[in-house]
């Protein structure tokens, strides 16, 4: 299964921002909600701060769902 890309225009993003950014959260709320659950992995590791950094090729899933982060600078 092909993992969407989803490109970010800095080099790294905050948790928080990419789940908003990638449709893996309706808003902010909920991004918050998801994190405080434990229901977000990070290159397959559990992650509970929603202000964690996140750079080119870090993975994030929540549930079924993941998205890769694309720096802007590291497209082709």
């Amino acid at each position: 299964m092909r993992i969407p890309e989803v490109v970010i225009s800095d080099d790294m993003i905050r948790l928080g921002q990419f789940l908003k950014l990638a449709g893996l959260a309706e808003h902010g709320a909920h991004a918050r909600e998801l994190v405080e659950a434990d229901e977000v992995t990070v290159n397959g590791r559990v992650e509970n701060r929603r202000g964690a950094q996140l750079h080119h090729g870090d993975v994030v899933a929540v549930g079924g769902e993941k998205a890769r982060v694309v720096a802007n600078g590291q497209l082709p």
